[in-house]
């Protein structure tokens, strides 16, 4: 970590920037599936899974996208990334929150690097990071055999302690000053991250980060 280095701004996306989860993909592309049969067995699969997500979830994010990625195990990755596009149009840049271009808009101006760590799917947001000006970013990968998804992710998975491990790394390896940097997020599971920099902020805070904001005097900022 350079402490005469530049800043840098880290953002969580799903909650933070936009209003939509992983969730909600996976709903639009289950209703994508190749035949109308696979299409409707996706979308029931989809549906009866929800509550065990939520749970999964609440018990432990690396626990949640195990399991939760497992359900894209046998979706063809030509079709998936074919829908990128039709994803972005019609899911996430709808949902993204209306003060996400200021922020970022702001970030920029104050010669912040752009930085966003995302649990979503690299093809899925790739348009979307584009789209917000994003240059730098990283995200989950799904792992592919024969054109296939096995429903495995690729390691490191970004997730709570992962993204701190990562957002060190890559401010020691860009020249990146963490004291002078800002992170955002919306969720307890991502106090790890909040923590190594000078400035964290929650955004749109669920109920437990609202509380450790509070305690702890971080900004708590509304971007709806």
């Amino acid at each position: 970590m350079a402490k005469n280095g530049i800043p840098a701004a880290f953002y969580d996306l799903e909650g933070t920037l936009v209003s939509t989860n992983l969730v909600h993909t996976l709903a639009f592309y289950s209703t994508r599936q190749q035949g109308l049969w696979q299409t409707a067995k996706a979308s029931v699969s989809t549906l009866a899974k929800l509550p065990f997500f939520g749970v999964t979830d609440l018990y432990s994010r690396n626990v949640f996208n195990e399991v939760f990625f497992r359900s894209y195990e046998g979706w063809s990755e030509d079709r998936l990334r074919y829908f990128s596009e039709e994803l972005f149009e019609e899911v996430l840049k709808p949902a993204i929150f209306p003060g996400t271009y200021d922020l970022i808009a702001q970030g920029k101006k104050n010669g912040q690097r752009q930085v966003v760590l995302t649990g979503a799917l690299d093809f899925t947001i790739d348009r979307l990071m584009d789209h917000l000006g994003i240059d730098h970013w990283v995200a989950n990968r799904l792992e592919f055999v024969n054109g296939y998804a096995t429903g495995r992710v690729l390691p490191p998975v970004m997730a709570s302690a992962t993204k701190a491990k990562w957002i060190r790394e890559y401010a020691e390896r860009e020249g990146i000053n963490l004291s002078e940097s800002y992170a955002y997020s919306d969720s307890i599971s991502d106090l790890p991250m909040l923590s190594i920099v000078g400035h964290p902020v929650a955004i749109c805070p669920d109920f437990r980060l609202k509380q450790t904001a509070r305690q702890h005097d971080w900004a708590v900022v509304d971007l709806r």
